[in-house]
């Protein structure tokens, strides 16, 4: 798979998100990539990252954000491969701003989809969630809305234009997006840590299987494809003891001063996700 990049011009959007940043970090550090193109609309953090990478010369970064059709099309010149990362993942943000989250994670997509058609890009992989399979809340209809358009995409592509995929992942370890970091400053707090439902379960993967599933996508993807890997399942309230188990004493607290607090269900949630679309027959 080393081999696949060496001559390979990349552009990976989102670049300051968590997936995005350390999929650029292995693109560099592992796979020899001839460039790397980051993209990101956060200002802060895109400055941050710029001196992040600074040790390298064939990195760059631009503030870009993925609504702007034209910008973005002029991003892909030249690239060989895309990796869509860009996207609003927060569920109950997207619930309250719903314009906000079509505007960007489906216009956006399609925005890439003309784009990498435009630039005749070789491969172009965008990263779902396990919450586009049938979806309750927005952000997942988004997604489910993202993963049909790239299936749709690769339909319509001419012979030698662009090969569009997908890959659909659980909740990453120590993402923006995942509950991790919300609990673990909540222990650092002293607590309350916050459990919508003691019998919720979530599908995990590190980040380090996240980035492994997107390359190897990309590597073997033949178009139209959504790769999924195994992931296993955990129950939200027994992740928050575990945590206050091993993080409390690090801040001098006790574990069982922390208390579990029970919310309920946020508007859009799901008791359990799921993988793949479970057909009747």
């Amino acid at each position: 798979m080393k081999s696949f990049f060496k001559d390979k011009r990349v552009l990976v959007t989102g670049a300051c998100g968590t997936v995005g940043k350390e999929l650029i970090q292995q693109l560099l550090d592992n796979y020899q990539a001839c460039e790397v193109i980051g993209i990101d609309n956060n200002e802060s953090e895109l400055f941050f990252l710029e001196d992040f990478f600074s040790n390298f010369n064939n990195v760059s970064f631009f503030l870009a954000d993925v609504r702007d059709r034209d910008k973005i099309s002029r991003k892909m010149k030249h690239m060989d491969v895309v990796f869509h990362t860009a996207a609003f993942k927060h569920v109950i943000l997207c619930e309250r701003s719903p314009f906000e989250a079509v505007q960007t994670n489906i216009l956006g997509i399609q925005n890439i989809i003309n784009g990498a058609i435009e630039n005749n890009v070789e491969r172009v992989i965008f990263t779902s969630s396990d919450k586009a399979v049938n979806p309750t809340n927005v952000m997942g209809t988004t997604k489910l809305m993202g993963e049909r358009l790239m299936t749709a995409a690769n339909s319509n592509s001419r012979e030698g234009g662009p090969i569009f995929t997908s890959t659909r992942f659980g909740n990453v370890l120590g993402s923006r997006g995942s509950v991790i970091p919300i609990f673990r400053e909540q222990i650092r707090r002293g607590g309350p840590v916050t459990v919508t439902d003691p019998a919720m379960t979530r599908f995990i993967m590190s980040l380090e299987e996240a980035i492994q599933l997107v390359i190897e996508s990309v590597v073997h993807a033949v178009g139209g494809e959504v790769f999924i890997t195994k992931m296993p399942a955990i129950r939200i309230k027994d992740l928050a003891e575990v945590m206050i188990r091993e993080l409390a004493p690090g801040d001098g607290l006790s574990p069982q001063d922390i208390k579990i607090n029970i919310i309920g269900n946020k508007p859009g949630e799901k008791m359990y996700e799921d993988t793949l679309v479970q057909k009747r027959v």
